[in-house]
């Protein structure tokens, strides 16, 4: 248990992400849910009160986005086969670990933030809004959509629910900082902060719920 509780302060100490961006710091490691530090914010996550911010599901072997809006999904970078049956398993392992989760589920447009969502928690349970819309298709309001990810990732949470968004590393990069380089939030990958409303929010710790595919990272062709 000291070990544990240990772990956990360790995880607290990570950052601090308030209104005016994040301190550089070494990126944080994902920690497995079987891991002492895993255990501790799996803990802490069935108490409520927190944001959970997931990264699409994994998209190895796929193209690259085309940015031609007229295209639909069939010009966008979508999750893999593998991500599919992934996102399903994410959700069915939230259920199973008893992480009580907010409704609706928030989910960017972007295809593969979409069917993320809808494939881990249903179609029904999920809202798609363009607050959590990928960097690269912000078209001109970037500014405005990372000031609502800091939104969505400060504003205060009831105990007993977790607000759960579903979108992409880059805005989180973009706000965090070096915190969030390298593989730290792999697809997949579920960031944990604490909103602290005006002063912002607490980056707890990264963990992967589901294990991560081909690194995390895969590279679009």
């Amino acid at each position: 248990m000291a070990r544990i509780l240990l772990g956990l302060l360790a995880i607290l100490a990570v950052t601090s992400v308030g209104a005016q961006g994040a301190y550089a710091q070494p990126a944080v490691q994902a920690f497995s849910i079987e891991s002492d530090e895993g255990t501790a914010l799996l803990e802490r996550l069935r108490e409520g009160g927190l944001v959970m911010y997931i990264r699409h599901a994994d998209t190895s072997g796929q193209q690259c986005d085309t940015y031609n809006d007229s295209a639909g999904r069939e010009g966008q970078r979508n999750i893999s086969s593998m991500g599919r049956e992934q996102a399903v398993e994410l959700g069915k392992r939230i259920e199973e670990l008893g992480i009580p989760v907010e409704e609706p589920i928030l989910s960017g447009p972007v295809y593969r933030a979409r069917d993320t969502a809808e494939l881990a928690f249903g179609v029904e349970r999920v809202s798609v809004t363009d607050s959590l819309l990928a960097d690269d298709y912000s078209r001109g309001r970037l500014d405005w959509v990372l000031s609502e990810h800091r939104r969505l990732f400060s504003e205060p949470m009831a105990p007993g629910k977790n607000r759960v968004l579903v979108g992409h590393r880059t805005p989180a990069q973009m706000i965090l900082g070096s915190v969030l380089s390298g593989t730290s939030l792999p697809e997949a990958g579920v960031m944990v902060l604490a909103p602290r409303g005006v002063e912002g929010s607490d980056l707890l710790g990264v963990l992967e719920i589901v294990p991560a595919i081909n690194g995390g990272n895969p590279p679009c062709l």
